[in-house]
């Protein structure tokens, strides 16, 4: 039998790692009003009003009832420090199998330019359709889809999904694919200075 003095002192050490939880812990992370413009890197809500937040399961279903809009955000690999510029660098972007690659457009804010161009695009991928089903997409903790999710959703698209697990929790299940940047979102750089 243990003692009373013990369950209480254990008890009480109980307590107290829990009130030493990170307040940013990925259960209470609420929803902004508008678009996160912290870092890209961070605990997420676990929700995205307007939108429908999947798991690998639903994930497959919805891949599985049609050809679903698939938006990969994640940024950009960066040349490694220090690396010499007549060194060759070739890296390879792998996403999930078909996605369409616009590294930063879950960056917030966006300029007004590069936001534009971002919603034409998608307007462009879904054939002008705001109830195609379209998923958003990066890393786990990564606020850029669920910012791009947002902007879809603000833009009045009522078929965003969100896959907070990203490509990670894609490749727990399926394989995964090199995909180039979208050419339209590559060209954004001289779209911008044209306006």
């Amino acid at each position: 039998m243990i003692p009373l003095a013990r369950l209480a002192a254990a008890a009480l050490l109980a307590l107290g790692t829990m009130a030493a939880a990170p307040a940013d812990s990925p259960v209470d992370v609420p929803e902004p009003e508008g678009l996160h413009t912290g870092p890209q890197q961070g605990y997420t809500p676990p929700t995205l009003k307007g939108a429908a937040v999947l798991d690998i399961d639903g994930l497959d279903r919805v891949v599985a009832q049609g050809k679903p809009v698939l938006l990969d955000v994640a940024l950009a690999d960066r040349r490694p420090a220090g690396m010499a510029a007549d060194k060759p660098w070739l890296p390879a972007h792998r996403s999930i199998p078909g996605a369409v690659w616009m590294p930063s457009a879950g960056g917030a804010p966006l300029d007004p330019a590069h936001e534009a161009l971002f919603l034409r695009r998608v307007a462009e991928l879904t054939e002008g359709d705001k109830a195609r089903a379209i998923v958003t997409f990066c890393h786990p903790d990564c606020w850029g889809s669920w910012n791009a999710g947002k902007r879809l959703v603000q833009a009045g698209y009522t078929g965003v999904h969100w896959f907070p697990t990203g490509l990670e929790g894609w490749q727990e299940r399926h394989e995964t694919a090199v995909v180039k940047e979208d050419p339209a979102w590559a060209g954004r750089a001289a779209a911008g200075a044209q306006r």
